[in-house]
Formats: structure tokens, C-alpha cells, sequence
């Protein structure tokens, strides 16, 4: 059985990297790193439990890229730069054939965006892992939640609710044939954090929020923050390839409540959208509605009908 040290020298521990921001990384009490000069330090921290967030034969890899990128996530939706982060993990055995795929896949997503792991703590415990993550920004350029302006157009990157068609796939809530689960699947498992969009809408966009529990709970986060409502057409949304497959009931439901997406969805003046289309290259963003004066989430068609949905969002204390 390996030691916690043994654990953490074996899978965990690297060399610097060229250009590390960090002046003392693994085996000390504490990182020690610092942002460029006048930039601020962007944080966040996000914890993924067994049976809660992801399934108990979970693959480790694909397993190891998520917990990363949903941190990732975090910072895109802020505009921020990866710089670093830390791993708290708990796990019940020390077992070198889970923690070696679990350790490649978190890695080579850290290398994907150059964000280097520079400390953290292990224990024996269910499984749990806790990311802290460090980005930067420059001052006044971060994409807060509380800066939508009324009038703003609200857009939404790559498409919506195959993740949430794999997680119903999974657990048999509706009939998927193993081709469309196994395509839909890579949503759930391998999310694409946002980061280049983020940065590109620097000075573009005024408010933004990264998609985790589902389009019309997180877009409602922006307009409390920001103390407006908002207009958005369900027929526009970008519905993922395998989900258009099934009823548009579901596509809906999916679309705007199914969450894992890890899209952004952001706020921008109608004079900026060629800047916000040049922002997207390679990444697609749809316009699916408007930033409204009047308080509260409005769904309607392409008709302007205002569509009574069941809309709810995935609460880590009642889901």
C-alpha cells in the first residue's frame, strides 16, 4: 500500500514547468506563486463527490480531465488566465490502477491549458476531489454576474443538453440506443472549458456565468446579481446533435435545465455582436434573447408566445 508521500511523489509530483509562475510548488507547507504584475488573482474552488457528481465506476481518466475542467470552467466565465491549482483528494485505497489514469487524465488537461498543479492534500475517505484554481485578470476586466445591462443581447456558447441526455441515458429514465448514448456521452464526461472565449470577450461582453446547473437557474444568477430580467426564445436555443433526436418537450427541458454543459452564457450590447461573432471563431454562439428591465425569466417561441415550462435547477442539497 503506498504512503500519502509515496502517493503524491508517484503520480502527482512534476518538474517546473518552462515560464512557472510558482517559486515553490509541491513538498512545503504552502505554494508560493505570484500573477503578472497589476493583474488580479482570480479563484475558485469546486468539489466533486462520489455518487453525487459523477457515478462510482467512473472512468479515472475522463474522471481526472472533469474535475480540472469544470474548474476551468469557472475561471473562462470570469475571463481570467489558468495560472494554478490545488488538489485536495480523499480516496479509499491508495490503488496505483485508479490513480494512474486519474492522475494522466487530470494532468494532461492542466498541460491542455497551462495550469499547473502546485499543492494540495490527500486522505483516506469516500471519494472526493476539491480543486482550488488560480487565474488572472486584469483589473476591471473580469465578466462579473452583476454587469448585464437592459437591452443586452444573451448569448450562448456551442450547444446545450447532450450532457444531460447521457445522465438520463445512464440511468434509464428514457430508452437510448447505445450509438446515441455513446456520442452524447463525451458532454457528460470530457466538457471543453471556454477558456479562449472567455478571454477574447475582455472588453467585449458585460456579464457572463459558466453553465453547470443548467441554463435557466444560472442565467437567473446573472439577472438577481444584476437586478433585471430576461427574454429568452426557446426555439433558438442550440440544441446538442444528439438531442435533437428526441421530442422538442425534452429538448426543451434538457436545454434549459439539464445542466453539466460547461458552456458560457454571457451578455453583450447589440452594437458589439460582429465583436462577440469574431470572439466565437471555432467555437459557435447562438443569440437566444434579451436583457429585460422587468424582473424575472421569460421563455417564449419564435411566435412570441410566452411558453409555461416546468423549469428547475440542479440544487446540491434538493436534486
Amino acid at each position: 500500500m503506498l504512503s500519502e508521500f509515496e502517493l503524491i511523489a508517484r503520480f502527482f509530483h512534476r518538474a517546473p514547468a518552462v515560464g512557472s509562475r510558482a517559486a515553490l510548488g509541491i513538498g512545503d507547507d504552502c505554494a508560493l506563486f505570484s500573477p503578472a504584475p497589476g493583474m488580479q488573482l482570480a479563484v475558485s474552488s469546486d468539489m466533486l463527490v462520489e455518487g453525487r457528481h459523477f457515478f462510482a465506476d467512473a472512468d479515472p481518466a475522463l474522471l481526472g480531465h472533469k474535475c480540472l475542467a469544470v474548474n476551468l470552467s469557472d475561471l473562462a466565465a470570469m475571463g481570467a488566465k489558468p495560472l494554478a491549482f490545488t488538489l485536495a483528494l480523499a480516496l479509499p485505497t491508495a490503488d496505483p490502477l485508479w490513480l494512474a489514469p486519474f492522475s494522466q487524465g487530470l494532468l494532461a488537461c492542466a498541460d491542455l491549458y497551462s495550469c499547473e498543479l502546485i499543492g494540495g492534500d490527500t486522505t483516506q475517505g469516500p471519494l472526493n476531489i476539491c480543486i482550488t484554481i488560480f487565474g488572472e485578470i486584469p483589473p476591471a476586466q473580469a465578466l462579473r454576474r452583476d454587469a448585464a445591462q437592459i437591452g443586452d443581447d444573451i448569448w450562448v456558447s456551442g450547444t446545450l443538453g447532450d450532457a444531460r441526455l447521457a445522465l438520463a441515458g445512464y440511468r434509464k429514465e428514457i430508452p437510448l440506443d447505445a450509438a446515441t448514448l455513446a456520442t452524447a456521452a463525451p458532454r457528460l464526461h470530457a466538457p471543453t472549458p471556454r477558456v479562449a472565449l472567455g478571454l477574447a470577450l475582455r472588453g467585449v461582453a458585460h456579464a457572463a456565468i459558466d453553465l453547470s446547473d443548467g441554463l435557466a437557474g444560472d442565467l437567473q444568477h446573472i439577472l438577481d446579481r444584476s437586478g433585471t430580467g430576461a427574454c429568452i426564445n426557446a426555439d433558438a436555443l442550440p440544441i446538442g446533435p444528439m438531442l435533437r433526436s428526441q421530442t422538442v418537450e425534452l429538448q426543451r427541458r434538457f436545454a434549459l435545465s439539464g445542466g453539466d454543459d460547461y458552456e458560457l452564457c454571457f451578455t453583450a450590447a447589440p452594437a458589439r455582436r460582429e465583436q462577440v461573432l469574431a470572439a466565437a471563431s471555432g467555437v459557435g454562439v447562438t443569440c437566444i434573447g434579451k436583457i429585460e428591465a422587468r424582473s424575472g425569466l421569460r421563455i417564449v417561441d419564435h411566435a412570441g408566445l410566452t411558453l409555461m415550462l416546468p423549469i428547475t435547477s440542479f440544487d446540491h442539497f434538493q436534486s
